[in-house]
């Protein structure tokens, strides 16, 4: 791969492309923790976006989640969910609940500040996790 004319070279000093992946290493595993450019900042400290999916995922009554960060005057950002439910359920009945289970499961500042839920598919057609774009609040 050339690249583009006077571009930085897209491989780093070991000969590898730079993807932009954050990965973790454990012995012959190789685990993916998302995006670099998706990594939320809460105050100094990082959170995967991945990693709370993962958490929410595992809820009664949740049918998917996309998790990422939205602006904040103090903390820098703050975690945001969008979530997709089974079945209806109260708002604050669920965020209660989501808190707790988080909570017991997560830091501090990985536990989702903002809660939007949606109806909407929150995948692309690559069944890829839209964070990018804001849903509407349902």
């Amino acid at each position: 791969m050339l690249g583009y004319l006077n571009a930085p070279s897209p491989f780093d000093a070991e000969g590898y492309f730079d993807t932009g992946d954050l990965v973790e290493v454990d012995g012959d595993w190789i685990r993916f923790l998302g995006r670099e450019s998706e990594t939320i900042n809460v105050g100094g400290q990082k959170v995967h976006p991945a990693e709370v999916e993962s958490v929410l995922l595992e809820m009664d009554n949740v049918s998917d989640v996309v998790v990422r960060g939205e602006s904040h005057s103090l903390m820098g950002q703050i975690v945001t969910v969008t979530v997709r439910l089974l079945q209806p359920e109260p708002a604050e009945e669920f965020k209660a609940r989501m808190r707790q289970f988080c909570a017991s499961r997560l830091a501090s500042f990985k536990v989702p500040a903002r809660i939007r839920y949606t109806t909407e598919a929150i995948h692309n057609s690559r069944f890829k996790r839209i964070r990018k774009a804001e849903p509407a609040h349902v």
